[in-house]
This record gives structure tokens, C-alpha cells and sequence, in this order.
């Protein structure tokens, strides 16, 4: 059965030359606002023929990379730097950036988990459908920025994943390394089926994803690697001009290739991580103590790694409850592909 046409308008014409800043609109009737609408902030800057570049933010609520790095995109670029377009959505679930949320305040939406979308559904699935339906059909490339949150701090990394079609992986593979973060991952996904990457990438579009930091914050070393790697990113694919501009250091490789990567608690009480993250990790190793807050005199139980590697990921709050992600571990690998 075919879905109706999304309830969501632009107030930008996607075809124009020259730079656009205005809103995606999704009328909302609820007791603050009973002929409202939810205003999704987008930027279009368009020059002649050539590639689109779908560049997203805040698809989860408290990843201010992101969002701040693109915000000050949309300020900055000019339609003299394009070749082709590209359209800027720095808070794709602007409801949850507005509330400083990984979900959406108005459904409890998790706009990561929501994809492709339903236009008769929630706020959040009605945002999902019109990105799967109508934005993501008219780019090439897309590079949907993420960090930790509130909940996860993460090595600055560029990913991408392992796909049927081998010239789609090869392309979002080099779009990621090229992006120019310390490191440079293929990821695996704890639950792909209904992420905005699979979204973009079963439409056979290039998709890179990031995570840049994290702990609810943004620092300047995580702004200034997250907009390097934007500018690099326009660069790679033809977008604007000029030079990629690489890490000092030597880029790290890492994989995931399956979810034992993932360590999650199976307790509640109060984490003690013993590593940094960055740090090496070696098969067997105690990564964390979870002490019981109920009592005192009672030992903690250790975490011990299941592989070697590095310390890729690590849960920011000190507080565990059973089934938080605890760590994940990324083994170091010589090439990625």
C-alpha cells in the first residue's frame, strides 16, 4: 500500500541558486499550540549542476558536535564556495535538541530507532518518513554526525559499514577516512533495521556516520575535528574546493566486527572504569567494577574484556544500571575493506 504524501513543507526551494535559510514544517495540534507546527531549521546553498550533500545534526537531541558545527556552517558557507548543493539540517529531532534529549519530548521518540518513518504515525516517525521519502532521494552523499550524549563519551571516529554492494562500501569507506578523525572504523550496528544509515544506504545512496565526543557537552579539540572533518568531507566528494587537511598523527584503523564489542552491564550500582578511553585493552583484563550502592562490605563485580583491542567507547555517567552499555572495545586493524 502506498503511503500518502508527508504532511512536512519547506519553506526552501531545494532548486534554487544561491543560499536559502528557513524551516521544515510539521503541523502539530496539541494544548500550547492548536494549529502549531514544529520548525526543523534547514540551509540550502546551491550552485549550478553537480553533486548534493545531505549534511544532519541532532538526530538524537544531546549530541552538540554536531549541531554546533553545523549551525556554524550554515552561517559561513556561500553558494561561490558550491559546486552542486548542499542542504544543512543541523537538529533533525528538533524537538529533542530543543529539550536537551537523546528522544523527542513530544512522543518519546527515539528518531534513530524510527526509521523509514511513518507520514500517519508519530512526530518522530512523520520527521523519519520525511527523510527517508523526500530528502534522502535527492542527495548523493550523506554524513549524519553523532556523538556519546549525555550517557556515552566516544573516540573521535568517522565509520562505515559492511554492504552488499562493494563499490556503495568502498565509497562510504573512503568518505569516512577521508573525513580526517584520529580514527577511522567499520561499524557494526547493535540494530540497524530502522537507523537513518540504513535508510540512506538501501536507497543506494553514500553514507557516513560519526562519533565525535560526547558526556552531553562539546570541547574545542571535538568542534575543531568535527569541522575539519565536514570541510574534508565537501572536499572528498566534490562539493567545494580544496585541500584535505589530515591528522598530524598517523589515522587509526579499527573494526567491529560483531556485537561482542559490546560490554553491558548485567548490575545496578556505581561503575569504576579502569581504563581511558583510547586505551589499549587486552583479552581478559579487568575494563570495569559495578559496586553495589545498596550496601557497604560487599565486593564489586569485574568486567573483563572479551577481546583486545581499544577502549572506543565508555558509559559517561558513573551510575550503571543492568543492561547500560558499559564500554565497547574496537580492534586495531592495519586497513579497513
Amino acid at each position: 500500500m502506498s503511503k500518502r504524501p508527508s504532511p512536512i513543507s519547506a519553506t526552501v526551494d531545494f532548486d534554487a541558486d544561491g543560499v536559502q535559510h528557513g524551516f521544515l514544517k510539521l503541523p502539530i495540534s496539541n494544548d500550547e499550540s492548536a494549529w502549531g507546527a514544529v520548525m526543523i531549521p534547514v540551509t540550502v546553498v546551491k550552485n549550478g549542476e553537480g553533486p548534493t550533500a545531505l549534511l544532519t545534526g541532532g538526530n538524537h537531541g544531546d549530541e552538540y558536535e554536531g549541531i554546533t558545527a553545523l549551525l556554524k556552517l550554515a552561517n559561513s558557507l556561500t553558494a561561490d564556495q558550491v559546486r552542486g548543493r548542499v542542504i544543512i539540517v543541523p537538529m533533525m529531532n528538533t524537538p529533542a535538541a530543543m529539550a536537551g534529549k537523546r528522544t523527542s519530548p513530544m512522543d518519546g521518540g527515539n528518531l534513530n530507532r524510527s526509521f523509514p518513518g511513518d507520514p500517519d504515525g508519530t512526530v518522530t516517525e512523520r520527521i523519519a518518513d520525511y527523510f527517508t521519502r523526500v530528502m534522502v532521494p535527492m542527495c548523493d552523499v550523506v554524513l549524519d554526525l553523532h556523538s556519546g550524549g549525555r550517557t556515552l563519551d566516544i573516540i573521535p571516529f568517522a565509520a562505515s559499514h559492511v554492504l552488499e554492494d562493494a563499490e556503495q562500501q568502498r565509497q562510504a569507506l573512503e568518505g569516512a577516512k577521508a573525513f580526517g578523525a584520529p580514527y577511522a572504523m567499520m561499524m557494526f550496528e547493535l540494530d540497524a533495521a530502522a537507523l537513518f544509515d540504513t535508510a540512506v544506504e538501501s536507497q543506494g545512496k553514500v553514507f557516513v556516520a560519526t562519533e565525535l565526543g560526547g558526556g552531553g557537552t562539546s570541547t574545542p579539540q571535538s568542534l575543531a575535528v568535527t569541522e575539519r572533518g565536514i570541510r574534508n568531507f565537501l572536499i572528498h566528494f566534490g562539493l567545494t574546493a580544496g585541500e584535505l587537511e589530515l591528522p598530524v598523527a598517523p589515522q587509526v584503523y579499527l573494526d567491529m566486527p560483531d556485537a561482542s564489542c559490546y560490554v553491558q552491564s548485567e548490575h545496578t550500582g556505581l561503575l569504576e572504569l579502569t581504563l581511558a578511553l583510547g586505551e589499549a585493552v587486552e583479552e581478559g583484563q579487568v575494563i570495569a567494577r559495578v559496586f553495589d550502592l545498596t550496601r557497604s562490605g560487599a565486593p564489586p563485580v569485574e568486567y573483563r574484556a572479551g577481546r583486545s583491542g581499544v577502549l572506543a567507547a565508555r558509559r559517561f555517567p558513573a551510575q550503571v544500571n543492568m543492561g547500560d552499555t558499559i564500554a565497547v572495545i574496537a580492534e586495531v586493524v592495519d586497513s579497513l575493506g
